[in-house]
C-alpha cells in the first residue's frame, strides 16, 4: 500500500491595494499564502520609447512589493498574484 499526503492548499494573496509615491509604485496584500508583485505600465515621456513596463519582486502577503515608475503617464497599475 502506498501512503501519500495531499498537497497543501495555496490561497492567492487577497485584500490587495496599490499605491504611488513619487516615482515608486507599491502593492500590499493582507492575506493569502501565495505571492504578489506590483506591475506598472506607462506611456513614456519620450515618444520614441512608447510604452514602458516595470514590475516589483514577488513577495508574500504582508510584505510590500515596490517598483520604479519610468517617467511618463501611468496607463496601468495592478497587482499580479501567484
Amino acid at each position: 500500500m502506498l501512503a501519500g499526503t495531499a498537497p497543501a492548499a495555496n490561497a492567492l494573496p487577497d485584500n490587495c491595494t496599490t499605491s504611488v509615491s513619487g516615482s515608486t509604485a507599491s502593492s500590499y496584500c493582507t492575506s493569502g499564502t501565495g505571492e504578489h508583485r506590483v506591475a506598472v505600465t506607462v506611456l513614456h515621456v519620450n515618444p520614441a520609447v512608447g510604452y514602458a513596463y516595470n514590475v516589483g519582486p514577488w513577495e508574500p502577503a504582508g510584505v510590500v512589493s515596490s517598483a520604479y515608475i519610468p517617467p511618463g503617464t501611468i496607463i496601468s497599475l495592478r497587482v499580479e498574484r501567484r
